[in-house]
């Protein structure tokens, strides 16, 4: 969901910046979509690295109540890590339905289980090191933490 409310938000703020920008004139199509790229890179990569630098997570996970931590100390995740993150998103995660496709066309996968689903190679890691985490279980994470150094 916070994914899904990031995009509709940097989206609907692009819009409306396109509107006012290119609404008055007769902008040309070209012009117009360079306009709309640029705008809607700058604003990405304010909403995912800015933003979530200052305060831990994006516009999207401000509303849904979700941090952005490091691992494997949940401390806050640093500017290289943060840029890591959004280059990821933005250029490794649209291509994955093209491997999906890919891989289906391909020979089928082994039977290593019972039911005929393969294992998992690894658990999904984020690239840059990073998770997301509910910020209720941040905070019983930090007190659980800080009750263990005491004790």
């Amino acid at each position: 969901m916070a994914i899904g409310l990031d995009c509709y938000l940097c989206l609907l703020v692009v819009g409306l910046l396109l509107h006012s920008c290119l609404g008055a004139t007769d902008a040309g199509a070209g012009r117009t979509a360079a306009v709309l790229v640029g705008q809607l890179t700058v604003l990405s990569f304010a909403n995912q690295v800015l933003l979530t630098m200052a305060v831990r997570a994006s516009a999207g996970k401000l509303i849904m109540g979700v941090r952005v931590i490091r691992l494997p100390d949940a401390g806050r995740p640093e500017f290289r890590r943060l840029v890591l993150r959004w280059l990821y998103g933005l250029l490794w995660l649209p291509l994955q339905p093209w491997h999906h496709l890919r891989r289906a066309t391909a020979e089928p996968p082994p039977r290593n289980r019972l039911g005929g689903c393969p294992r998992a190679a690894s658990s999904p890691t984020d690239l840059a090191g990073v998770r997301h985490v509910r910020r209720s279980d941040l905070r019983y994470y930090r007190a659980a933490v800080a009750g263990g150094r005491r004790g």
